[in-house]
């Protein structure tokens, strides 16, 4: 993995026995075997107590100059008209099909700027295809490595950061710009997770001293440093799409049930004529929950069968779900298939037939509020 990026708290990683892989291009954490942890471990910290993670691969990205605002909203998916300053919004960066480039989180600073979080793998083409766009007035910069992000999650994330003398008492979606030790840091309440939490993005070279301040107080809470496996079963189990997978370029916002990030309203945006038709005539496939009768989990790429043995879809995201501990999935059904909630249907596991429940997520009740 030598090519690969590291987050500034890779050595903190290795200290801490992380089994280590690729995530979109950088090494990152999946789980903490060797200290104590294990996917399981921390997962169930979050959903009881709080957990730590570092997501500092995601992308961060500003867009400055007159009428910003209205230029990001130009181009992205959802209506920036519908949040004030220190709001933030998840939003999708589309192309002219209709098809997703990346989904991330649009933090309204201003009429004149915008703080962008894209995932890691699709920053360059995000910043890339805003840059090509934009106006002599405005300005799009970059900035990976300017920032770290930690996600603070779980029942005791607002008791964590309030130790550290941080402001918790935001909306969801809402953030603070504030400060800890002296240094700037802006805090979001926000997160991947379905529980309450936040998103903390500081200067690339504070988040190794705010990580170590932060696993503190999380172990005093009972708490632990998470991976990013953890954050995978604890996304899964809310039904919260992952770009790639439940999202892409093929998979559009209202395939992956997403059309409420989209401000159907708004004369102008990246995709809108592809999107406006396929709303009229409707998606040939949806996003629809799985959940296992059987003991088979669910697994990407797999058929989804009827009785009959007639294909109706593809798995797209699935694992074990370790609060309900049964498996669970999402799924791309066609709609010409009449598939309704509560149906039985069947996956080909390499040959095998296991039955699965068709549900709508969350899989486990949401805390985001």
């Amino acid at each position: 993995m030598a090519d690969l990026l590291r987050s500034p708290l890779y050595d903190r990683h290795a200290a801490l026995g992380a089994k280590l892989a690729d995530f979109g291009g950088w090494e990152m954490p999946i789980e903490y075997t060797a200290s104590g942890g294990g996917v399981l471990k921390e997962h169930a910290a979050v959903r009881d107590a709080v957990g730590v993670f570092d997501v500092s691969h995601l992308g961060k990205a500003t867009v400055r100059g007159a009428g910003a605002r209205d230029f990001v909203n130009a181009c992205l998916s959802n209506d920036l008209g519908r949040i004030a300053s220190g709001q933030a919004q998840y939003t999708l960066c589309c192309d002219e099909s209709g098809g997703v480039v990346d989904d991330l989180i649009a933090y309204l600073v201003g009429d004149d700027e915008v703080f962008l979080v894209p995932n890691a793998a699709n920053t360059a083409e995000v910043v890339r295809r805003l840059t090509a766009a934009a106006p002599d007035r405005i300005s799009v910069e970059g900035q990976h490595r300017d920032f770290g992000v930690l996600a603070v999650q779980g029942p005791r994330s607002a008791e964590v950061l309030g130790r550290l003398g941080l402001p918790v008492d935001q909306d969801y979606m809402a953030y603070a710009d504030a400060s800890w030790d002296g240094r700037p840091v802006r805090i979001c309440r926000t997160g991947y997770t379905g529980e309450h939490g936040y998103e903390l993005v500081p200067r690339w070279g504070d988040v190794s001293a705010l990580w170590d301040a932060i696993v503190e107080e999380v172990r005093a809470a009972g708490g632990m440093p998470a991976g990013l496996g953890a954050r995978d079963t604890l996304r899964t189990e809310m039904g919260y799409p992952l770009h790639g997978q439940d999202l892409s370029l093929d998979i559009s916002p209202l395939q992956a049930r997403a059309g409420w990030a989209v401000g159907w309203k708004k004369p102008a945006f990246w995709g809108r004529d592809a999107l406006l038709a396929e709303k009229a005539s409707g998606p040939a496939r949806v996003l629809r929950g799985l959940e296992a009768v059987d003991r088979g989990i669910p697994r990407a790429h797999m058929p989804v069968l009827t009785s009959r043995g007639d294909t109706v879809g593809e798995v797209t995201s699935g694992t074990f779900s370790p609060t309900r501990r049964v498996g669970i999935g999402l799924a791309l059904i066609s709609t010409d298939a009449g598939v309704e909630d509560g149906d039985e249907l069947e996956l080909d596991v390499r040959g095998r037939r296991s039955k699965v429940r068709v549900v709508r997520p969350p899989f486990v009740a949401s805390h985001v509020r």
